[in-house]
């Protein structure tokens, strides 16, 4: 068991290196180490908490450091750092002793002598010490910002937008783990039967209390389970939901999702349908279109159309008012996620999203023409700016006065609550889903 522990805090230290040196997504390579490594259960789990747990905190663990920090570190030695004082003050099942223990044997592989000295000496200081208190620092926007890690920037943009209260509780929830939700697949089964074959295969869950078709798994991983490998069900977020009843297609109705990777809307969209109609789904990568049509064979749906294209040119390819509806869930900085994706918090910069508005506003503007008249057309994030989403919305009717705005209604009553007539802003804090936003416009008829 120890050799399995020490060679989990190895990967994770090596998963660090790469997320800060190559800005790679935590994500994406602590799925592919868990497979490469053949990691299950409890080690699994350690190596997400201490990976993800390290990167989430990682300015608090840097103002807790700094005092004992004499001199400059290679990069490789304050990650094993931060990593170690994570596990000593975040996680009550290890020993301190061993923590350190651990720490002071991979700097002996790692580098050599004089370092593993150098960390033992380091986390035996904290140890001894303690950790200093957040309320040397005086300014609010600042103690927030080290004390929930997130950027300064971040944090006074979100004061400015939302406000004290709703920018603490954003930030507090930001550091705990996501709940995994799943999405009946209500043309092959209902909500009552899915929950009763994943408590007969060991899983614990709940029907969700914000929409009719969720669920939330309390535990084990919705993906191994057979409701999700026979297409019963499939793994979306709760917010993330909202979108095919913002949209409210109707039997045997064309729509367009223009930004549809990995194909979560996409599919809500055609059960929605009932398997009528047609959706048509965009995306600029061809492996990302890969994944739709796996997802749409899997749920077992024929009215779905993927292709690799760029939305931004979609008028090459589609006839003037030839969608009913269009579903416009555009890339955006995804400050809403950072739950799940913890990195993002320290790669983007404020700069990022002004070039992203520009980019919403071409996909926007090209599929625009491609709604028939008196067509819905529903414009999404899962980021929670102002600029980027009530922002480009408006410069959006600025420029086409043919749109305009329409109450967002038939929703489910906890999220019909949350809406400012035709927007949306589901903040993390709101129901424990992703934050996101959406807005509903309407081509005028005449």
């Amino acid at each position: 068991m120890k050799q399995n522990k020490k060679r989990v805090r190895e990967i994770a230290l090596d998963l660090l290196e790469s997320v800060e040196k190559n800005q790679s997504y935590s994500n994406l390579l602590l799925h592919s180490a868990i497979e490469k490594y053949e990691l299950t259960g409890r080690d699994a789990g350690l190596l997400t908490e201490i990976t993800y747990g390290t990167i989430q905190r990682k300015l608090t663990l840097d103002f807790f450091l700094a005092p004992f920090i004499k001199k400059k570190l290679e990069p490789w030695v304050q990650q094993l750092l931060r990593l170690s004082l994570y596990q000593m003050v975040y996680l009550d099942k290890v020993p301190e002793r061993a923590v350190i223990h651990e720490a002071v044997e991979i700097a002996k592989k790692k580098g050599h002598k004089g370092i593993s000295g150098l960390v033992n000496g380091i986390l035996r200081s904290v140890q001894r010490n303690g950790l200093r208190s957040f309320s040397e620092i005086k300014d609010e926007a600042k103690r927030i910002s080290i004390e929930t890690s997130h950027p300064l920037w971040l944090v006074k943009r979100w004061l400015a937008q939302f406000g004290m209260e709703k920018t603490k509780a954003m930030c507090a929830i930001n550091l705990t783990a996501p709940m995994q939700t799943i999405r009946v697949n209500t043309t092959k089964a209902s909500r009552e039967e899915v929950l009763h074959r994943l408590k007969a295969e060991g899983f614990e869950a709940e029907p969700s209390e914000v929409l009719p078709e969720a669920i939330r798994i309390l535990k084990g991983n919705a993906a191994r389970s057979s409701v999700f490998e026979s297409g019963m069900a499939t793994i979306q977020d709760e917010s993330s939901m909202i979108v095919g009843y913002a949209l409210g297609a109707e039997h045997n109705e064309t729509i367009l999702d223009a930004c549809a990777a990995p194909g979560g809307k996409t599919t809500h969209i055609a059960e929605k349908l009932n398997n009528s109609g047609s959706v048509v789904a965009l995306d600029l990568h061809e492996h990302k279109i890969k994944l739709i049509k796996q997802n749409a064979a899997r749920l077992g749906l024929i009215n779905i159309e993927a292709k690799a294209w760029d939305s931004r040119k979609a008028g090459e390819i589609f006839e003037e008012e030839s969608f009913d509806r269009i579903l416009v869930d555009a890339p955006c900085s995804g400050l809403g996620v950072l739950r799940r994706k913890p990195d993002i918090k320290y790669t983007k910069e404020e700069k990022d999203l002004s070039v992203l508005q520009n980019i919403q506003l071409d996909i926007l503007d090209a599929v625009a023409p491609l709604l028939k008249k008196g067509g819905v057309l529903v414009y999404s994030t899962c980021t929670a700016d102002k600029e980027e989403n009530e922002g480009t919305v408006k410069k959006f009717i600025e420029t086409h006065t043919d749109f305009e705005p329409t109450a967002l209604t038939d929703l489910p009553p906890v999220v019909q609550a949350l809406t400012d007539d035709y927007l949306l802003q589901v903040l993390p804090q709101d129901f424990g889903g992703d934050g996101f936003f959406i807005s509903k416009l309407r081509k005028k008829v005449q």
